[in-house]
């Protein structure tokens, strides 16, 4: 099954990043396009050479800037790795949020919704998987607010696959376990994924969200 073109609701909880920022006081758009100049010139040194590796120096020699720069829009180093990850998190975890009053299939919704898990890590390559690389960086807070996430996410899984097991669509026994076990093949992908590789990324989530659907049980209708 494809991505619909719904867009998922969001958790009626707020998924702002829990941490301070630098000197910037409002956003605009002038500043945002300037935070993701640094976002993205910070990326690809995280990627490259890791986190204890890359320096506030380094990224502002790749900005070609100052660092009063850089830091007018974010506090330190941690803040910028932090911000990385966490729009990927977002969208990892968010995957499972339908309208209200959705009249499916529980199976579509658990097909859709891990297709929708697969598709956001490979899209956010590499910061998605910069949590699984380096997991030792983050502050409490942050791994509470990604833990809050997680349980979001999971709290939706798990009752639609239940019902789904009761409609006869998928064959499992132990409903977490088998969530866990489905969720941890995108959860490697930062072990061996290359976005140019043999697969496109595109016959990539295909692959996985196949995969995945094997091992909760899902069962041919014929289409």
């Amino acid at each position: 099954m494809g991505i619909t073109s719904a867009t998922p609701h969001k958790p009626s909880e707020r998924t702002d990043l829990p941490q301070g920022t630098g000197r910037q006081r409002a956003a605009t758009a002038g500043t945002d396009v300037q935070r993701e100049r640094i976002l993205q010139a910070a990326a690809q040194l995280f990627a490259a050479q890791g986190y204890a590796n890359t320096t506030m120096a380094q990224i502002v020699r790749a900005l070609d800037v100052t660092k009063p720069f850089v830091y007018y829009y974010f506090r330190d180093k941690q803040e910028i790795f932090e911000t990385l990850s966490w729009q990927p998190a977002v969208d990892c975890f968010t995957s499972l949020d339908f309208a209200e009053g959705d009249p499916r299939p529980a199976v579509d919704k658990v097909k859709e919704g891990i297709e929708r898990l697969i598709r956001a890590t490979v899209a956010h390559h590499p910061c998605a998987f910069f949590p699984y690389r380096e997991p030792q960086v983050y502050r409490p807070e942050y791994i509470a607010a990604q833990k809050k996430l997680a349980h979001h996410f999971y709290d939706r899984l798990c009752p639609l696959l239940e019902e789904a097991r009761r409609d006869g669509d998928l064959h499992f026994r132990e409903t977490k376990i088998t969530a866990l076990a489905a969720l941890s093949l995108p959860g490697f992908l930062y072990s061996w994924y290359r976005p140019d590789g043999r697969l496109s990324p595109d016959e990539v989530v295909a692959e996985l969200a196949q995969l995945a659907w094997r091992v909760l049980g899902l069962r041919d209708r014929g289409g």
